[in-house]
């Protein structure tokens, strides 16, 4: 048996591949759009990509499934089970719909379903057997968002991202009875989650890429709770705010999305910028000059997690970027489901636009009568909760470009995060709702914290 872990750190998204070597057969689990990778080892090892499949319709990243299924000619098996709520559209004719207890054979290798809801209510495992090893032993499971290192999939996002109310707490009960199931399981099976540290799926993922079922029940805290209302208390307390990108993730993802192919962007600086106006320099440059309106999301391994916060699917996109990056960056934002980017201005050549600017302060110089200064705590609500200034006013930096500031749009605010990384995004969209004078914190809270002991 040949097995492959695909790790996408902008996502913290993890898919695999698995092939009989005896027959040269392989099958992806929860490919992402980019099916580049996927290609490539199967040329490398001489596999024919006979199959494609994934756990569930995901909410964090726009799935490959539809793409695979075409590129490589390959069969797709999907979820059949939940209510009419959650079954795929607009699928291939083909297409294999799985109930729990059904059998994927990939050449001498099986996958035997599990119907795990929680996260969602149509998710499902599999249970991977060797048959080729002669073993009838299951060697490990591919959870999804059903169990991660140290952590599983939260029950709360198709309330706090798609807005269907009462799905929380089905979704908590649903995962207690799920788990359950890996009583029938021995310890030394492997768990392949399908996230890693850094999604937003769950609240206190391991960076570990996997695990055992042995290990996790040991040290796991959701192994400790056999008492479900204080597992379900606890399992839908201090969840991380979803970014609102999930909701159109769950959309595209039930219905599809076109086939993904890298184009020919136009670069330049016309008079008119097309849409949405996205900045991808440093915060450092940034704040030096810019174009009001602009969202600054700079461009290195979290921009997708920032990203997409604000990217507007209706809207075209422009962005303040290196030319050069054109192709990975259509790769990432179509691994979140967007593909309408116009324009992309050289960085180098963008000052023609620039029409603001906005200072930072030391901690020190706001902690300086502080309790008369209008300050924005843009932080989690649990980084907030753990600790915060007694006058600050929270608002997740996410939601600023939505929801309500606590402050009229001449007051000069000052704009904190735990760092200053996501406090110079919120300073971005301020600016561009109109709130002037807004004055950034250097090192955010951690400094802030320092500056007064």
């Amino acid at each position: 048996m040949f097995f492959k872990q695909f790790f996408d750190k902008k996502l913290a998204q993890t898919s695999y591949m698995v092939a009989c070597q005896k027959t040269q057969e392989a099958i992806i689990i929860d490919p992402k759009r980019v099916i580049d990778e996927y290609e490539e080892v199967a040329e490398a090892e001489g596999f024919n990509i006979t199959q494609v499949t994934e756990t569930h319709i995901h909410a964090d990243f726009a799935s490959g499934l539809r793409d695979a299924a075409k590129h490589f000619n390959a069969t797709a098996y999907v979820s059949d089970e939940g209510d009419e709520n959650w079954k795929y559209e607009n699928m291939p004719g083909d297409t294999v719909y799985l109930k729990d207890g059904d059998i994927i054979n990939v050449g001498n290798v099986e996958l035997k379903v599990i119907h795990t809801p929680g996260h969602t209510p149509e998710s499902i495992s599999f249970v991977l057997t060797d048959r080729g090893g002669g073993s009838d032993e299951p060697m490990g499971i591919f959870t999804g968002d059903f169990i991660f290192v140290g952590d599983i999939g939260r029950p709360d996002l198709l309330e706090e991202a798609a807005k269907m109310e009462g799905t929380t707490e089905e979704g908590a009960n649903a995962m207690f009875d799920s788990l359950k199931k890996m009583n029938d399981y021995p310890d030394y099976m492997q768990v392949w989650p399908g996230h890693g540290a850094g999604s937003a799926c769950g609240k206190s993922l391991g960076a570990v890429p996997l695990s055992t079922l042995g290990y996790e029940r040991k040290n796991n805290w959701v192994f400790e709770y056999e008492d479900k209302d204080a597992f379900i208390k606890e399992l839908t307390s201090d969840q991380p705010e979803p970014p609102s990108y999930f909701a159109q993730m769950k959309k595209v993802n039930k219905e599809g999305l076109p086939e993904f192919k890298v184009k020919e962007v136009e670069f330049g600086t016309p008079d008119t910028l097309p849409g949405q106006l996205f900045d991808l320099r440093s915060k450092e440059e940034f704040k030096k000059g810019f174009k009001k309106g602009a969202i600054n999301i700079p461009y290195n391994d979290k921009f997708l997690q920032f990203a997409g916060w604000y990217v507007d699917y209706d809207q075209p996109m422009t962005v303040i970027a290196n030319p050069e990056h054109s192709k990975t960056l259509q790769e990432d934002l179509a691994s979140i489901g967007f593909d309408n980017l116009k324009l992309i201005v050289p960085e180098d050549k963008a000052d023609k636009y620039f029409d603001d600017s906005y200072e930072n302060v030391t901690p020190e110089e706001l902690v300086e009568n502080h309790e008369d200064k209008h300050i924005l705590d843009v932080r989690s609500t649990s980084e907030y909760k753990e600790g915060n200034l007694d006058n600050a006013h929270h608002v997740h930096f996410g939601h600023l470009d939505e929801k309500e500031v606590p402050f009229n749009t001449d007051d000069t605010i000052y704009v904190h995060c735990q760092s200053g990384v996501r406090s110079a995004i919120a300073m971005s969209a301020l600016k561009a709702r109109g709130f002037d004078n807004v004055v950034n914190i250097e090192k955010g809270y951690a400094g802030i914290k320092e500056a007064m002991n």
